[in-house]
């Protein structure tokens, strides 16, 4: 089996999880500039063996989409473009960012730990790609 990927994609940062090559383990990967994305994600699938793409699907309360969807669609063009093999798919990230705040409080991390964007986009990425494999 081939490693899944989560992305929590951000108009500045992008929080990357991934599985184990089984899919049973979630864990938190990298944080990259949102600019430097599909150059991490090239890099990341030379080296490793990757089946799918899990991107987070943000919406507005009323369900209408976010500005930057966008950008995530050419994203996704892209790296369709680019691999053929790997699969890409949207997962609702409803309330991630917001549960991701709750484990790091949980977690009794620091609160200068806590205030680390990247660390709440990583767990946000990690929850994505959870939700996900439950799914599936």
């Amino acid at each position: 089996m081939a490693r899944i990927l989560g992305l929590d994609y951000g108009v500045k940062r992008t929080g990357i999880s991934v599985t184990d090559p089984l899919q049973i383990i979630v864990n938190p990967l990298e944080v990259v500039e949102t600019k430097n994305l599909l150059d991490f994600l090239m890099s990341y699938c030379e080296k490793e063996d990757v089946e799918k793409i899990v991107i987070g699907e943000p919406r507005h309360r009323d369900g209408k989409e976010v500005y930057f969807e966008k950008d995530i669609k050419i994203l996704i063009k892209k790296i369709k473009t680019k691999y053929q093999d790997i699969q890409i798919v949207r997962q609702d990230e409803s309330f991630t960012s917001s549960e991701a705040k709750d484990l790091l409080l949980q977690m009794n991390m620091k609160k200068k730990k806590r205030q680390d964007k990247s660390m709440l986009d990583k767990v946000s990425a990690v929850l994505i790609l959870q939700r996900y494999l439950k799914h599936i």
